[in-house]
C-alpha cells in the first residue's frame, strides 16, 4: 500500500495499487473517506496533492447505506447515493491483510458517531486477477436498534476519471436476459438513457439527478437482467465491469454526480421491499460484488471476470473433468418419462459417448398432469413398473452415472405431504402461505424443511444410486415472506442463504454429487448460485438455430465449464442441421438430449463424432478465457461466433444463419503470426478457410444456411 504523504488543506490520500487494479482514497478535513479514482494500474495518475479532484462532491463514500426514517442530504432519494447515514460515517482505521497465500484484502472501519454503527468495507483481489470483490459488514454498536434499507457492497465515483466530457466519452452495456433469449448485451450512449450535459454542474448542482437502475425483486434473480454491467470508454480503452452475487433481489445504479460518474450496487433496498433490523451488538453482511477493471473494452473484460468466476467457485472434480450428459428432457421425453421409453434411450446415449444419463421431470408422477401435486419425490409405480431403482442399474450397468431431476423448493398446492410442515416452514404475507402458479414456496430457514429435503437427497443417493440432480425451479416469487423478518425483502435474502447453505450441506455428505443449477433454463444465472453449483443451464429454448446465439454469448455469464448448452439432434434433420445443434454445445458443457432412438447409424455417428472432438479439447475448455471476433453479436445477427483461448489453442465455433456466404473474423492478438486453421467439426464439411497473417484476420466461406464448424487455432 502506498500511503500519501502530501496533505492538502488537511486533506489526506493514499493509493491501493494491487495486481493491476490502482484505488486512490482521500479522508477530507472532516474524517470522512472517499474513493475518488480508480482504475487499471496502467492508467495515467500522479502521486502529486494537487492530482486531488477540486471538488470532493464528485466523490462517494465507501457505502451507501440508508436507515429507516433517514433520507439524503442533497439530491433526490429515488437515486440511493447522499443518504444521511452514508455523509455521516467517518474514517476510523485501515488495515491490509492476506487471507490466503493469493487473496488480499483491504480492510477500511468507519464509524456514525450518533448511532455508534460501525461498517468494515472489504476490497478482496486475487493475485494475477485484476477483479475487486467488495462486501461490507455493518454492525450495531450503540445502544438503540435500527433499521437498514440500503446497504450496498460497491460504491465507487471517479470512473471518467476527470474527463469532463462523460456524456460523450463513455457507453454502457447492459445485459437483457429473459426465457429463451438468455445473456444478451447491448451498448448505449449515456444520452441514450437520458444522461447528458444539461449545464447543472456549471452552477455547481450536483448533475441532472439522471439515473441507470437495473433491479431484480423476486426468486429468479435474472430474469429480464444478468446481476451484471460495464462502463468502457468509447474508445474501447478502459472498461468496468461489475456482477452482483446474489441469487434473489438486487441493485444496481449508474449515475453522474457533478463531473464525475459513479456505480453503487448490492443487494436489495427498500425498493425491493428490504428491511432489516439491527438490535445492539448484530451485525450484517452484504452481498458481494466483483468488480473487474481493465485496460481494454467490455469483451476484453469478460477474460479476468472468467478467471475470477473459477477462483470464487467451490471446487468440484465436474469441472475438472467436465463429462457429457444426456438428459432426456429437451427435444426428446419432455417430462414424461416410462420405463420403456428411458430405455430405448440408454444404449444410443451410451453409444455416441454419454458419460451421464439424468432422467428429467415426471419420474414421480402417477398422473400426467402432476404440476399442483410435487413435494414427496416418489418414484412412480406406473412409470417404472420394474421399479426405478431397476431402471437406473441399467444405466449404470451401460457405464453411465444416473442422474434424475429435482425441484426441491416448492411444494404443490394439490401435495399430500403439505401437512407435514409447519406453517412457518411456507413464504407467508401477513399469515397468508403464498401461492405462485400451484406451487408454495418453502423456506430454508426452517429445520424441517431442511431435515425433509436432506432425507429425500439421501434417499435417493444411497439406496438409488443417484450421482447427478439437476436442480429446478420454475415460479417467480416477488412477494417475499415476512415470517421471522423484518421486511418481506428481509426473509427472501435469508431464506436464499440459507438455501445455499443446504447446497454446500450436501456437497460436504456427498463430494462426488453433481448438482446443476436449472431455473425455467437461466432464471438464476448468478454467481451466488454458481459459485457453489459445478453446472448450469443457460435455457430452455427449444429452436436451435435461436439457441445459437444463446450459447456464443453466455460465456458472458458464467466459466464455459460450467455452461451447459443443450443440443437435441432430430432423426428428421439434415447433417448440417445437427452438426448445427452439436456445436451449440461444443465449447462449454457437452450436454445432449433428441430423439437418439429414432437416429440412423450415420446420424449417430455424426453425434458421437463431435463429442469424440469435445472429450479431446474439454482439457482447455475449462482453462480457456472467451473471446468475440466481431464484438458481441444482436439477437437476430446472420454470422455468429464465440471463441475460447486457452494456453496454446484457440477454439472459434462459427455459425452462420444467414446472410453471404463469407464472412471475416479478425483476432486482434494473432496480428502477424503464423496460424493453422482445422475444421474439427464436422470434419467432412469444413467449407473454405483462409488466414491472413498480416491483418490477422480469419475468412470463412460457407456455402450452406444453417450450418456451424469448430475451429482449432494453433
Amino acid at each position: 500500500m502506498q500511503l500519501g504523504n502530501g496533505v492538502n488543506g488537511g486533506v489526506k490520500r493514499f493509493r491501493w495499487n494491487k495486481e493491476g487494479v490502482q484505488i486512490d482514497f482521500v479522508i477530507d478535513e472532516k474524517k470522512q473517506i472517499w474513493i475518488y479514482d480508480i482504475g487499471p494500474s496502467t492508467a495515467q495518475t500522479t502521486n502529486d496533492p494537487s492530482d486531488l479532484p477540486p471538488n470532493l462532491d464528485q466523490a462517494l463514500p465507501l457505502t451507501q447505506i440508508r436507515l429507516a426514517g433517514e433520507g439524503s442530504v442533497l439530491g433526490t432519494s429515488h437515486r440511493v447515493v447522499y443518504s444521511a447515514l452514508s455523509h455521516r460515517l467517518l474514517y476510523d482505521s485501515h488495515r491490509e491483510r492476506k487471507e490466503s497465500p493469493d487473496l488480499h484484502v483491504l480492510e477500511i472501519t468507519t464509524k456514525d458517531p450518533l448511532t455508534g454503527l460501525e461498517v468494515r468495507s472489504q476490497f478482496s483481489i486475487y493475485t494475477g486477477i485484476p477483479v475487486l470483490r467488495c462486501t461490507a459488514i455493518v454492525t450495531n454498536k450503540g445502544t438503540a436498534g435500527v433499521y437498514l434499507q440500503t446497504f450496498s457492497s460497491l460504491s465507487i465515483g471517479g470512473l471518467n476519471r476527470k474527463q469532463p466530457e462523460w456524456w460523450k466519452d463513455y457507453r454502457i452495456v447492459i445485459p437483457h436476459s429473459n426465457l429463451f433469449r438468455e445473456a444478451q448485451w447491448r451498448r448505449f450512449t449515456l444520452p441514450e438513457l437520458g444522461m447528458d450535459y444539461c449545464g447543472a454542474s456549471d452552477f455547481n448542482l450536483p448533475g441532472t439527478r439522471a439515473s441507470v437502475i437495473l433491479s431484480n425483486q423476486g426468486t429468479f434473480s435474472t430474469e429480464g437482467h444478468l446481476p451484471m454491467g460495464a462502463l468502457e470508454k468509447a474508445d474501447g480503452s478502459e472498461c468496468w465491469m461489475w456482477q452482483i452475487e446474489h441469487s434473489g433481489a438486487w441493485r444496481w445504479e449508474f449515475g453522474n454526480i457533478l463531473e464525475s460518474l459513479y456505480i453503487v450496487a448490492g443487494g436489495p433496498t427498500d425498493n425491493e421491499q428490504w428491511t432489516k433490523y439491527l438490535a445492539p451488538d448484530e451485525s450484517f453482511t452484504s452481498v458481494p460484488v466483483g468488480l473487474a477493471v481493465m485496460a481494454g473494452n467490455c469483451e476484453d473484460a469478460f477474460a479476468p471476470m472468467t478467471q475470477y468466476r473459477r477462483r470464487i467457485r467451490r471446487k468440484h472434480a465436474d469441472n475438472e473433468n467436465l463429462p457429457v450428459i444426456f438428459n432426456d428432457y429437451m427435444n426428446c421425453l419432455m417430462g414424461d418419462p416410462t420405463e420403456e421409453k428411458v430405455e430405448k434411450l440408454i444404449e444410443p446415449a451410451r453409444q455416441v459417448g454419454s458419460e451421464y444419463f439424468v432422467i428429467d421431470a415426471g419420474w414421480y408422477a402417477e398422473d400426467p398432469d402432476w404440476w399442483e401435486t410435487v413435494g414427496a419425490w416418489e418414484p412412480s409405480k406406473i412409470r417404472f413398473p420394474n421399479g426405478l431403482k431397476t431402471l437406473l442399474d441399467k444405466i449404470r450397468a451401460a457405464g453411465m452415472v444416473p442422474g434424475l431431476w429435482l425441484e426441491p423448493e416448492v411444494i404443490g398446492v394439490k401435495s399430500p405431504l403439505l401437512g407435514q410442515f409447519p406453517n412457518e416452514a411456507y413464504f407467508q404475507r401477513y399469515g397468508v402461505r403464498v401461492s405462485e402458479q400451484g406451487r408454495h414456496q418453502l423456506d430454508f430457514r426452517h429445520p424441517v424443511v431442511r431435515s425433509r429435503l436432506d432425507a429425500v437427497v439421501d434417499r435417493l443417493v444411497l439406496e438409488y444410486g443417484v450421482g447427478y440432480f439437476k436442480l429446478d425451479y420454475n415460479i417467480d416469487v416477488t412477494q417475499g415472506t415476512d415470517v421471522d423478518a423484518a421486511s418481506p425483502g428481509d426473509g427472501m435474502l435469508e431464506h436464499r442463504r440459507a438455501y445455499m447453505s443446504w447446497i454446500n450441506g450436501l456437497y460436504d455428505r456427498f463430494p462426488d454429487l453433481v448438482l446443476e443449477s436449472c431455473s425455467s433454463g437461466a432464471q438464476r444465472l448468478d454467481y451466488h448460485m454458481l459459485a457453489t453449483h459445478s453446472i448450469q443451464s443457460t435455457s430452455d429454448q427449444q429452436d436451435s438455430i435461436l439457441y445459437a446465439a444463446i450459447s456464443a454469448a453466455v460465456p458472458t455469464a458464467l466459466t464455459p465449464e460450467q455452461s451447459a448448452s443443450w443440443a437435441y439432434p432430430q432423426p428428421d434433420w439434415s447433417d448440417d442441421l445437427i452438426s448445427f445443434t452439436m456445436v451449440n454445445s461444443l465449447l462449454g458443457r457437452a450436454y445432449l438430449s433428441g430423439r437418439v432412438d429414432l437416429m440412423s447409424a450415420s446420424q449417430l455417428e455424426l453425434i458421437k463424432d463431435g463429442l469424440t472432438v469435445y472429450k479431446q479439447i474439454r482439457q482447455d475448455i475449462k482453462n480457456s478465457v472467451p473471446f468475440w471476433p466481431n464484438g458481441l453479436h444482436e439477437w437476430h445477427q446472420e454470422w455468429v461466433s464465440l471463441g475460447l483461448r486457452s494456453k496454446n489453442q484457440r477454439y472459434l465455433g462459427i455459425w452462420r444463419r444467414g446472410g453471404d456466404e463469407s464472412c471475416c473474423f479478425p483476432i486482434k492478438d494473432l496480428v502477424g503470426k503464423d496460424v493453422k486453421v482445422e475444421c474439427l467439426y464436422p470434419k467432412k464439411a469444413a467449407g473454405s478457410l483462409s488466414w491472413d497473417k498480416t491483418k490477422g484476420v480469419l475468412s470463412v466461406s460457407l456455402k450452406d444456411t444453417p450450418c456451424a464448424r469448430l475451429l482449432r487455432l494453433s
